[in-house]
This record gives C-alpha cells, sequence and structure tokens, in this order.
C-alpha cells in the first residue's frame, strides 16, 4: 500500500499503479476482516482505550480535511507528477498564466493569457474561466479565483454557475440522468447537457455541438475619472469542433450589467466598453486558445 502510494503520487497517471493501490486496497480491507473475526474478544478490551478513540477521531478528521482539500492540501498535491487521466493544470508566471485541460489523450485545449501593463503580481485581479454552449449556459468552470469576494467580483461568472447548479438539482429532482444530453434549464434548445465531454470531446466529430471558451477578469478597487469602479470584463472564443482552429484569440465583448426581464427576474446583458475604461482593458494583453485534437483515421 505504502509503495504503490508513493510511486502514484510521484509517477505520470497510470491506470496500472493506480489499479495495483487499489486492489491492494481492497485485499488490506479483507486482511482487516479476519484479523477482527479471529481476535475479536481481545480487540474489544481495546475499546476502553482512549488511545484508541483519538487515534480513531484523529483518522477521521485527517480523512474530511483531505476529502475536502483546502488550499494548503491542494498545494502539496500540486507537487505530484500523477495529475489524473484529465489533466487539469493552472500556471502563473510572471509573463502570465497557464491553463492546460486535457480530458481525453486525443484531445488538448490550452489557454495562454498574457497579463498586460496593469496587472499586478501582489494585487491579482479575479479570474474565471469557464465553458458555455451555444445557447450561453453555463458547461464546466475550468477556473476560478479561490478568494472569498470570487463570485461578488465576477458577477457574469457567479450568474451562469448558479443557473447550471440549479438546473442539476431540479434534473436530479426529475430523475434526470445527467450523462444524457438533456435541456439544461427551462426553455433551452437541443444543445443543453450537463456533460462537458459532449462539447470538448464528443463521439462523434460531424454531430458535435459549438461551445464557448469564456473569461472574465476584475481588478479590485480601479476607479478612473468617470467609474468609482471598473466593472469586470469579458473575453470569448466559440470552437467547432467540426473544424477546430489550431490557434484562436480571445476577444474583448464587454462589460456585464445587470438588468432585469418582463418577469422581474435577474438577468445579465452584455455592453461594449467604451470611453469610460482604462486600466481594466490593460489587465489581459492577449488570451491565445489552442486546441490539439488527434483524429482518428
Amino acid at each position: 500500500m505504502a509503495g504503490s502510494g508513493v510511486w502514484a503520487f510521484a509517477q505520470p497517471f497510470s491506470i496500472q499503479v493506480i489499479g495495483l493501490h487499489a486492489l491492494t486496497g481492497f485485499i488490506f480491507i479483507a486482511v482487516i476482516g479476519l484479523h477482527i473475526a479471529n481476535n475479536f474478544a481481545p480487540l474489544k478490551k481495546y475499546l476502553k482505550n482512549r488511545v484508541v478513540w483519538l487515534v480513531s477521531g484523529l483518522t477521521i478528521a485527517l480523512g474530511a480535511l483531505f476529502y475536502i482539500q483546502p488550499s494548503p492540501i491542494k498545494s502539496i498535491l500540486g507537487l505530484s507528477g500523477n495529475l489524473g487521466p484529465a489533466l487539469d493544470r493552472f500556471e502563473m508566471t510572471e509573463e502570465g498564466m497557464k491553463y492546460d485541460f486535457v480530458p481525453s489523450p486525443s484531445y488538448k485545449l490550452s489557454l495562454d493569457i498574457r497579463t498586460g501593463s496593469t496587472y499586478s503580481l501582489e494585487n491579482p485581479p479575479r479570474l474565471a474561466v469557464w465553458l458555455e454552449n451555444q445557447s450561453f449556459y453555463h458547461i464546466k468552470t475550468l477556473y476560478a479565483s479561490e478568494t472569498t469576494d470570487a463570485k461578488e467580483m465576477l458577477p457574469y461568472w457567479a450568474f451562469k454557475l448558479k443557473g447550471w447548479e440549479e438546473a442539476k438539482k431540479e434534473a436530479e429532482k426529475k430523475g434526470v440522468d445527467l450523462n444524457e444530453t438533456v435541456d439544461a434549464v427551462s426553455g433551452a434548445t437541443e444543445n443543453g447537457s450537463f456533460d462537458p465531454a459532449d462539447y470538448i470531446v464528443p463521439g462523434e466529430t460531424n454531430s458535435s455541438m459549438p461551445y464557448r471558451v469564456m473569461i472574465e477578469i476584475n481588478q479590485p478597487v480601479d476607479p478612473t475619472e468617470k467609474l468609482e469602479d471598473q466593472p469586470s470584463l469579458i473575453y470569448q472564443v466559440e470552437v467547432d469542433n467540426f473544424d477546430p482552429r489550431t490557434f484562436q484569440l480571445l476577444e474583448l465583448v464587454g462589460y456585464p450589467v445587470q438588468e432585469k426581464n418582463e418577469e422581474g427576474k435577474e438577468e445579465w446583458a452584455i455592453y461594449y466598453v467604451d470611453e469610460r475604461f482604462g486600466s481594466a482593458m490593460e489587465l489581459i494583453d492577449s488570451a491565445l486558445l489552442s486546441i490539439e485534437r488527434v483524429t482518428e483515421k
């Protein structure tokens, strides 16, 4: 168990190593069961020992901590060479941010964001990167700043995420199989699905559904002469799996504004950036999306 665990941590993902670790774990559980059955009477005496309960409590606490994975734990896991079968890596450097997403050995999505002149590593802006389908519904959040004010500073992403979470709960109540293509929300068009793979790595490329890669970025407390605080900015690019371009630049499409529809429900519209904006437009110099797809011959 110890050997396969260290091996799995240190080396790139391998189904053989993970299989070895998991199956050895089942054998270990079976041996524990046999040990308890064979020594049940003397083992009961240990229940009166406080150390047993202390160790049990510590084990449960550590198990919960490792499952929740707060930032310090994630930092330790980030040192691992095993990033799983679906590679999901985000790196920050002085030149910018690099995000790699490999949901399949045949498909790699890379997003290279070059920071602009007003970007500060000491006081970084809030950032969210996510996927939307053609009907503007959230599919998957690829990255979001882990700050307490992220949803407040990135309202457009937060609104889309909230709608997606509510739609999933509603579908689960109705007993909908979330692995199947369904109407993601009430009134959605035909290309609504909860499974990102339906868009990113579809089984049949010819019948695939286009999707968008979205970025929302916002620098806290960045006023201009005409704005008390510049709102977040939205960048996007559309991806078509039928004929994916190797390189695509994300374009600045505007800033989000909260509105109310006829029923009084919350909506968000995107408005063009005007002369009131200044430093916010220099947070990102460029955002390049590259896709490597290996097609079967």
